[in-house]
């Protein structure tokens, strides 16, 4: 079945192309290597070469720490905002080219990693890099500029990795199967949201919308934000579905990777969203 989600939609095991099929334990027979061999595998391929729910978590987990990390070091290198600091005028000019460069070059990348076949682990590496800039960034901004409190950074990674762990739960607890129909709106609602970001981001700088146009801090950006939240949470449910039907496909270990790429940019997406609520809550208080 093929996917439609861009970052997988390049992986022929992802869409029923590829890969070995699933079969039942019973019908597994051990070679002398002490391999498997199951109906429509592949002869001496051994479970370490294949792709894993273990697998998936350890290649995620490296993502998003490399995501933290590149982060922490942005956040310490842009320096004292203070309008008082002496150092104010260039830090800030820092944090704004820093958001520059992570909008742009996390664009750029999530692009090249989306629509490449062959998945790439450093190019992967290389969006969490510069995805964590761009986080490190925009949450000072948001932290010393909007709410005037660091501690809303955290609040909001604890959000996040709730949010990601009860839609983990639900899809397990529930069963939850993604049906294709669902792939297909959720698809065209992504590229729609997509370009209506994009136009207002370009909007917005040229001076065209005031106060951030649908992104600003506000009720209505508020409104935007909170759907986007769930649109975030229902492509994490899709995430889910996609390792599923790849660990039951059997693909190559490396399309862990792949997976791990589209678990990192779902993440973030929501990261984003629950500190932009955050803020505009804290900042109408």
């Amino acid at each position: 079945m093929q996917s439609k989600n861009p970052v997988f939609a390049r992986s022929e095991g992802f869409n029923g192309r590829g890969g070995a099929a699933t079969t039942s334990p019973a019908s597994w027979q051990i070679n002398l290597d002490g391999s498997t061999t199951g109906q429509g595998s592949t002869p001496g391929l051994v479970d370490d070469d294949r792709m894993s729910v273990a697998s998936v978590i350890e290649k995620t987990a490296i993502s998003l720490g490399l995501v933290v990390v590149a982060a922490a070091v942005t956040w310490f290198v842009i320096g004292d905002l203070d309008p008082n600091s002496p150092d104010a005028d260039r830090n800030l000019a820092l944090l704004g080219g820093l958001i520059m460069v992570g909008i742009f070059g996390g664009l750029a990348l999530n692009l090249v990693n989306s629509f490449k076949k062959v998945v790439s682990p450093p190019l992967v590496l290389a969006y969490a890099a510069v995805q964590g800039v761009f986080v490190g960034a925009f949450s000072k901004a948001i932290a010393f500029y909007v709410v005037g409190d660091p501690t809303i950074v955290f609040q909001a990674v604890l959000a996040t990795f709730v949010a990601a762990g009860a839609t983990l739960a639900a899809y397990k607890f529930f069963n939850i199967r993604v049906s294709d129909t669902f792939r297909k709106v959720m698809t065209i609602t992504l590229f729609t949201v997509f370009g209506i970001m994009m136009a207002n981001f370009a909007l917005s700088m040229f001076g065209v919308l005031e106060s951030g146009g649908l992104r600003g801090f506000n009720t209505l950006g508020l409104v935007v934000s909170i759907g986007l939240a769930v649109l975030a949470i229902f492509t994490l449910v899709m995430d889910f579905d996609f390792v599923e039907r790849g660990v039951e496909a059997g693909l190559p270990a490396r399309e862990s990777w792949r997976a791990a790429f589209g678990l990192t940019v779902t993440l973030v997406w929501l990261y984003i969203e629950l500190l932009r609520i955050l803020a505009i809550f804290a900042s109408q208080d």
